[in-house]
C-alpha cells in the first residue's frame, strides 16, 4: 500500500510517517515545505505523481489565538485547502483520513460528545475545522477528530510541564477543562488499523480514552517524573486569559469504531506510561 502522509514534519505526521517505515510500507512524507496545500494545482500534482492508495492529511493551522485575528488565513489551510485535496484523492481511488479536533465542538456537554453530534465551534480555529470536516465528508473520506495531542515530535503540554518540573517551583494549570491527552503513538496506530480494516468513511474519534483536566495531566506528569504532584497548584481559565475561547469541556465518545468493528483507543493514563521514555528522552524541549 502506498501511504502519502501530508504535514511529515509536524507532530503527528512524524509519528505516523515513522511507524509506516518501520512496518515497510511505502511512504511519501511531505512537510509544509514539500508541498503547498493552499496552491491546487501543487496538490493535484502530488497526488498524480505520488499516486497513493491512503492520503493523511496531518497539514493544518493549528495557532488556535492566532486564527482569532487572522482567520482568513487558517480557513486557507484548515478549510478551502481540503476540497482539491478531497477531489483528488477521489479521482486517483485513494482513501482520504483527514484530522481534526474536539474544537468543533462548543464544550458545553456534560457526557462524551458522539461523531454524528452537531458542530457548533466557539472559536476561529473551531470554525476553520469545521469547514475541512465538511469538505472531507463530502468527497467519501475518514474524518479523524482528536485532541490534547503530545508525544516525542514538537513542542506539547507534557514536554512544557517536564520543563517547569525542572524549575523547582509551584505550576498553576487550570483544572477547569476537561479532556483526553492523546498520544500521537496511539493515534498513528489507530489510522493505520482504521485504513486497513476499511469501515464506512465518516466521523472517527482518535482520542485515547479516560477523561481529566490539564491540572489533572499535569499532576500524572509530575508523578512520572518521580516528583511531587502537589507542586501542580489548580486555578481557573479567567486567571489565564487568551484570545480564542477554549471549549470547557471536549470528550469525544468513540462509539464509531465498535460500529467498525474496531477497538477503541486505551485509556490516557496507559498510553502516557508507555510514551513517557520517548517522551522524557526529548527533554522537554
Amino acid at each position: 500500500m502506498r501511504w502519502l502522509v501530508t504535514g511529515a514534519a509536524g507532530m503527528l505526521g512524524a509519528e505516523l510517517t515513522t511507524l509506516l517505515a518501520g512496518e515497510g510500507e511505502d511512504v511519501a512524507a511531505l512537510s509544509r515545505r514539500d508541498l503547498d496545500l493552499c496552491d491546487p494545482a501543487a496538490v493535484r500534482a502530488a497526488v498524480r505523481t505520488e499516486k497513493p492508495d491512503v492520503v493523511v492529511n496531518c497539514a493544518a493551522w493549528t495557532a488556535v489565538d492566532e486564527a482569532e485575528t487572522r482567520e482568513r488565513e487558517a480557513l486557507a489551510v484548515n478549510g478551502h485547502a481540503v476540497p482539491p485535496l478531497a477531489a483528488a484523492c477521489a479521482g486517483h481511488g485513494a482513501t482520504l483520513v483527514h484530522l481534526s479536533t474536539d474544537y468543533v465542538f462548543d464544550g458545553t456537554a456534560r457526557t462524551p460528545y458522539a461523531e454524528d453530534e452537531p458542530v457548533n465551534p466557539v472559536n476561529a480555529y473551531g470554525r476553520t475545522k469545521a469547514a475541512g470536516e465538511r469538505a472531507a465528508l463530502r468527497h467519501g473520506g475518514y474524518v479523524v477528530r482528536t485532541a490534547w495531542l503530545y508525544g516525542a515530535h514538537g513542542p506539547n503540554f507534557a514536554k512544557t510541564m517536564i520543563r517547569l518540573a525542572a524549575g523547582g517551583d509551584p505550576v498553576r494549570v487550570v483544572d477547569d477543562q476537561h479532556g483526553q491527552p492523546t498520544w500521537t503513538g496511539d493515534l498513528a496506530a489507530q489510522i493505520v488499523r482504521l485504513v486497513r480494516a476499511s469501515p464506512p468513511p465518516g466521523v472517527y474519534h482518535g482520542t485515547n480514552a479516560g477523561r481529566t483536566t490539564w491540572y489533572g495531566y499535569a499532576r500524572e506528569i509530575f508523578r512520572l517524573l518521580g516528583d511531587d504532584p502537589d507542586r501542580v497548584r489548580p486555578t481557573s481559565s479567567r486567571d489565564f486569559p487568551r484570545p480564542a475561547r477554549r471549549p470547557a469541556y471536549g470528550v469525544l465518545g468513540h462509539e464509531a469504531w465498535g460500529r467498525a468493528g474496531l477497538a477503541p483507543m486505551r485509556d490516557w493514563r496507559e498510553a502516557l506510561r508507555d510514551a513517557w521514555p520517548r517522551l522524557a528522552g526529548s527533554g522537554g524541549l
